[in-house]
């Protein structure tokens, strides 16, 4: 009996160990299900819809091309629909048949798209995502207080572009400080030279000016608070910005031209020439790239950053894309989690066109020392915010003719009256609120 017992024992450990090792050779894995990584990475298909298209779609493609390599047994499908992607995206959504990712670019259509139940938290990837992007990583893409969006593609707009020659002469240097930078101004004025080159006429750009104030003066919290109007635009905060904007506009002579008539792509060329018309234009990191010119970069035009104002941390106020997610799959989660790799964004920063907000990305991957300079301090500012007025609704922060575009065009006329638009903003807030 006793061996009988050993015997019986024996098979009870063997039989579940050899079910084990036996157990799962005639069984597929469900289409989408996770593989281990032995089984070569995630299976299955993703969709996706971008705004993409020619060079940024190959380039695009080559960070798609990175995660299949990982992942052979995974599809991935790119739908580029170029700036037609809110309308195409929204149809998409309305007629039950969205892609399971898209990549859009304003955080506003995310929200509408949250506030619709049409998207999937991301969750799941928080713990990569902070890592790589940090919180302000995890800030901009949370909505309700859920996050859903992944920011991966990004353009620095808080940048100063000068013209050399024009800051030689003057004998200024590049400004770390905002009191300095308006004491440049100043110096080059007495050099002969307008300092500021303004493209009022496109409301953007003083939206741009001002977010950048904003986010130096009131900090991010508060930055954050007022793009959901849980203060109002009356707030004192706001009213410190206004002043601080005003010290550009009060002296009409000191801006080349009349900046309310002054479009974007004149207001670089005033700057990107020979014989300059102005020493410098407060703009994102796309400014050389908007007018043709024969300058030399480092040589006869340059960069810095948009100056601290009070000892403010370094801040980024950038535009870009955000990947969202429609369909909660496994392949999807996959392809969420690799874009926020710093290897996935080496891919596409390498080949140049491309600017990441991955803390963990070697900068110098970069293809130039200019791009390198613009790029870099997406990722290395310890605050990181979206533009403003592509948080709030659009009616009022990007349309042209009305709400901030019209009233930054208003204060630029009047920049002495802080308080009397400050209501007019508030008003208008409340209206599209």
């Amino acid at each position: 009996m006793r061996r009988r017992f050993v015997l019986l024992a024996l098979l009870a450990l063997i039989v579940p160990l050899l079910a084990a090792s036996c157990g799962g050779d005639d069984e597929e894995p469900a289409a989408g299900d996770t593989a281990t990584a032995e089984e070569g990475g995630v299976s299955g298909s993703v969709s996706i819809m971008g705004i993409w298209v020619g060079p940024e779609q190959e380039s695009f493609q080559a960070v798609i091309d990175g995660f299949t390599e990982q992942n052979p047994d995974a599809e991935v499908n790119y739908n580029p629909v170029g700036d037609e992607l809110p309308t195409v995206l929204s149809t998409a959504v309305e007629g039950g048949n969205p892609p399971d990712l898209a990549a859009p670019a304003q955080p506003g259509f995310v929200q509408s798209l949250v506030d619709q139940d049409a998207l999937q938290p991301i969750d799941f990837a928080e713990e990569t995502i902070r890592e790589n992007l940090g919180d302000s990583g995890v800030a901009i893409g949370t909505f309700n207080d859920q996050l859903y969006g992944l920011f991966f593609k990004a353009g620095n707009k808080s940048t100063v572009w000068y013209n050399v020659r024009a800051y030689e002469d003057a004998g200024v240097e590049p400004a770390e400080s905002w009191d300095d930078f308006v004491q440049n101004g100043e110096t080059l004025k007495a050099a002969g030279i307008p300092a500021y080159s303004i493209g009022g006429a496109d409301g953007w750009t003083l939206t741009d000016l001002f977010e950048n104030i904003y986010i130096r003066t009131a900090g991010p919290d508060m930055y954050d608070q007022l793009a959901r109007h849980e203060i109002p635009w009356t707030d004192q905060s706001v009213k410190d910005a206004l002043t601080e904007m005003a010290k550009i506009f009060t002296d009409k002579d000191n801006i080349a031209g009349n900046p309310l008539q002054v479009d974007f792509e004149t207001s670089v060329s005033q700057v990107f020439s020979e014989s300059p018309e102005a020493a410098q234009v407060i703009e994102g990191a796309f400014v050389p790239g908007v007018v043709e010119h024969q300058l030399e970069a480092g040589t006869d035009f340059d960069v810095f950053d948009f100056p601290a104002i009070n000892d403010s941390a370094p801040a980024v106020v950038a535009d870009g894309n955000m990947f969202v997610m429609f369909t909660d799959n496994p392949a999807a989660q996959a392809f969420i989690e690799y874009l926020a790799t710093p290897e996935a964004a080496e891919i596409w920063a390498q080949r140049g066109g491309f600017a990441s907000p991955n803390q963990n990305l070697d900068t110098s991957v970069y293809p130039d020392e200019l791009t390198q300079r613009t790029a870099g301090p997406i990722s290395e500012a310890e605050v990181i915010r979206w533009d403003l007025s592509d948080l709030v609704p659009p009616e009022f922060g990007a349309t042209t003719g009305q709400g901030l575009w019209k009233l930054f065009q208003d204060f630029v006329a009047n920049p002495d009256d802080v308080d009397g638009i400050a209501e007019q903003m508030e008003q208008a807030a409340s209206a599209a609120s």
